[in-house]
This record gives C-alpha cells, structure tokens and sequence, in this order.
C-alpha cells in the first residue's frame, strides 16, 4: 500500500492552511448551547438565590452574544463539508473572549469559574493542527492578563465588597498561565500521538486486505476454471455441427473452425490455471514449514545478499509441520526478510526450530545491527533507520511502518516478537540484526485435511479388522485345541 510522504507530514505534523478540521459545526454548537446554559444558571442562582449584587444585564449581555452567535451557526448546520481549522479556532477563540467578558462583570480571576477559561485551548488541542491550537491558546492567555489588570468586584451581598490579596490574584494568573500550556501541550501530544497509531492501524488492516485478496486468487480462478467449463463444452459442439454443416461455405467453415480453435485454447487455460499447485486452495492453504520460508525468501534473493532457508526439527526424526498459509504469516515475515536483505552484507539466514510445544522463527542478517536508538522503540509506528530510494537494494521508500505493521499482524496470529542484535562469531564482523517470533505450535500448524482424516481413519479401520482377524483366528485354534484334548 503506497503512503506519501507529504500526506503523512499533512496528517502528523501539522496541516496546511485552510485544511478542513475534525469538529463538525453541529458539535461547535451543542459545546456552546451547554456553556450557556450553565453560564445562565450560574447568573440566575447568584441573582435570586443567594440574592448577590451582581449587574444582572450585563452578564444576560455577554450570554445574549453567544445565543446569536449560535443562532447564526445554526443556519450553517447541513453545510455537508467541514469548517476549516482557522474557522474552528475563531470560533473556540470567540468562546474565550465571550466567557472573559462575563468574568469580568463577575470578579475576573477572584471568580473560581475562572478556571473554565482552559476549556477551549483543550478542545483546540485536541483536535486542531499545531497553529491553530497555539492561537486559541494565546488568546486565552491575553484574556487571563486582561482580567489580571482589570474587573469588576466579586458578587456579593448588598453593601459589602470582597477584595482578594494582589498576591492571591497573581497566584491565579500564574496557574491560569501554566495550566493553560501545560494542558494544552499534553492534550495535543496525546492527539497528535493516536491519530498517528490510528492511521498506522489503517495501514496494517490495508496490508492485510491486500494479502488476504491476494490469497483468495487462487480460489477464484480454480472457481472460474470450474464454471466456466460447461458454457466452453457447449461451444464446442455447436462450433462442430457449425464446421459439419457448412461443407459448401467456405467463410462459414473458416469461422467455425476458428471459434472450435478458441474454445479449445480457453479449456487448455482453464485446466492449466484449475492444476497449478499455487491456485489450489488445499494445497496453498497449508505448506510445509520449508515451504513457507522458501517462498517468502524466493521474492529477495535476487536483490543482493545470499538467502538461506533451514528448518531444525527436535526430536529431528519428525518430518517438517504442515503451516496454516495465512496472510498475516507471510506478510509479516517477508517484511522481516526484506529489511534484512537491505542491511545485509553478504547474507540472510532465516532459521525455524520446532519442537512439540512452539514454533520459532529466527530473521539474522550479517550486517551492522540495528543501532541503539532504535533498537529500544523497535516495533512502534513511524521508527525506521532503513535507506530510502536509490540506496535501498529492494527500492522500498519507508516510512517507519514495515516494522509495526510486521509485529502486529504477526501478534495478530499468536506470535511473540522480539528484536535484538546477535553476537558476533568473530571481533573482526558485526553481530547482525536478529528477529525471533515464537508462536505456541497450535496457533500455525495446520489441522488435518478432511482426506488426511479420511486416510487416518480407513488405516484405524484396516489395522483394527487384522487384528479383529487375528483374534478370530486365535480364538478358533484355541477351540480347536480344547476339542483335541478333550
């Protein structure tokens, strides 16, 4: 699956101007009708409930702008495409200027509803691009400075005042001021972070759609090969009573013999494709272990290094285990094997040892390792040290995703994969990279095929009516010999 490069920096690292966001106008609008209601309860209760001095037409003022506000986005609603990220930071930013008016009717930052003046810069992070989120920001920090310097006294009883130390109030703003970034920093990371797992989620769920249509191939054209030779058989004879009844026409005979020609060819192809070992979906679906490896290496052998295949069997007298061809199998080892033949001086070993228990497959190259600074995040998306372009032998453009998206689908399927550079045989070369994945022996080995069963069953069978035989005999010359001797 082709990634681009710019794309990837679009979606990651912050997007072009006037790129559409992820907040629809719906949303904007339900976050600010909530915001208001809560900022209309808070005024009502202050006024009537605890019967506070506060300027009740001024605060019903600044709450008036945001209903009108909505008003207008309302009629914006069934727009079908999404705002663009500058619209949705204005937005965000008009919600920070709306609430710092009405705070500061209410006593600025003596107000302990301050503190929801971080609430847009966290909605920005976590769904704008960098800019953006670094505006709304800003704009929350101007607003806490305003307050800082100026607004109107705290709500209090009739003919009484509250007046909050300067130091109290510098106390607020400094953790308005910190909260605000550390917040919005943290929020944005964490956002920043899962769209990019999600994406490389897509990615492997992509390669592994890809994999798995190219496994259904085979079925296809067995499928095909199979239905398509009655229509071809019936061609075949009108063609021929065509070529009998067209003795006297020439033209006729020609084009008859031609299309008898044709159909013969097509059923040839037919065969040919209903035949092939690879198009089979009982043999392809399960390989023998030194098969699988055989072919997932066969695809790099001709890009540099040397590849070697082996399979060691303990106890080493039992034959090689029939595999499961799944996908994930083979995609996760060739992108092992691949990036091995791109660091590889002069080899790549790929070793599977067998037992009763697990299966374990071993990817070593005899190049420089992997280095240390990677070697620790092995394994995570977008972490690659692999040449690009001209200088990689397979021609791969990576982005640090092979490696993810080969243990995933490899984890997907029962294995356990680790990464670790080999020791070196001698001081004079490089220990190489080394890959291990070990799967309990259940998860790949294959069950048996109904034939196998059939086979098993029939031998069972045979086996027990000789010795059902033999007991009969047995039995019968034991009587005998009672007979003898009585």
């Amino acid at each position: 699956m082709p990634w681009s490069q710019a794309a990837s920096e679009n979606a990651f690292m912050g997007a072009p101007k006037g790129r559409r966001g992820r907040l629809r106008i719906r949303t904007l609008v339900f976050l600010r009708w909530m915001a208001l209601v809560g900022q209309t309860a808070a005024v009502l209760i202050t006024a009537f409930v605890f019967k506070f001095d506060i300027p009740l037409g001024l605060c019903l003022g600044a709450i008036a702008s945001g209903a009108w506000m909505n008003v207008v986005l309302s009629m914006r609603i069934g727009e079908p495409r999404l705002p663009r990220d500058w619209d949705v930071a204005a937005q965000l930013a008009f919600d920070i200027v709306q609430l710092s008016v009405l705070l500061a009717f209410t006593g600025g930052l003596d107000n302990p509803f301050s503190l929801l003046l971080i609430a847009p810069t966290v909605i920005a992070a976590g769904t704008l691009a960098g800019r953006q989120a670094a505006m709304v920001g800003l704009v929350g920090l101007a607003a806490a400075a305003v307050l800082y310097h100026w607004s109107m006294p705290l709500p209090w009883y009739a003919g009484l005042t509250v007046e909050m130390p300067p130091l109290y109030r510098l106390g607020m703003w400094i953790a308005m001021a910190v909260g605000t970034v550390f917040t919005g920093v943290y929020v944005w990371l964490a956002a920043r972070e899962a769209r990019r797992m999600e994406l490389a989620l897509q990615a492997t769920q992509g390669v592994l759609a890809r994999e798995q249509r190219l496994a259904a191939l085979g079925g296809l054209a067995a499928a095909a090969a199979h239905e398509l030779g009655t229509p071809l058989a019936t061609i075949q004879v009108v063609a021929k009573e065509l070529l009998r009844g067209a003795a006297g026409d020439k033209a006729v005979a020609e084009d008859a013999q031609l299309l008898l020609e044709q159909a013969d060819r097509c059923r040839a192809i037919l065969k040919q494709l209903s035949e092939q070992p690879e198009t089979s979906d009982q043999v392809q679906a399960r390989l023998r272990l030194p098969l699988v490896l055989e072919e997932v290496a066969q695809a790099y052998r001709g890009i540099g290094p040397r590849i070697e295949t082996r399979v060691e069997m303990h106890p080493p007298h039992e034959p090689p285990p029939l595999i499961l061809r799944q996908p994930e199998l083979i995609h996760g080892l060739s992108a092992f094997v691949e990036n091995a033949a791109d660091f590889a001086v002069f080899a790549v070993t790929v070793t599977a040892r067998v037992d009763r228990e697990r299966i374990e497959i071993e990817v070593r190259d005899d190049g420089p390792g992997f280095s240390a600074d990677v070697l620790t995040r092995l394994g995570e998306p977008y972490v690659t040290s692999r040449p690009t372009g001209e200088d990689s032998r397979s021609g791969h453009h990576g982005m640090g995703l092979g490696f993810f998206i080969a243990k995933t689908l490899l984890e997907r399927i029962g294995g356990r994969v680790t990464f670790k550079n080999a020791k070196a045989e001698t001081e004079d070369e490089d220990g190489g990279a080394l890959v291990r994945i070990v799967w309990p022996r259940r998860a790949l080995e294959a069950p048996p095929a109904p034939d196998d069963i059939d086979v098993a069953a029939s031998r069972r069978g045979t086996q027990a009516s000789a010795q059902g035989t033999q007991s009969s005999s047995a039995g019968s010359d034991d009587r005998k010999a009672e007979i003898g001797a009585t």
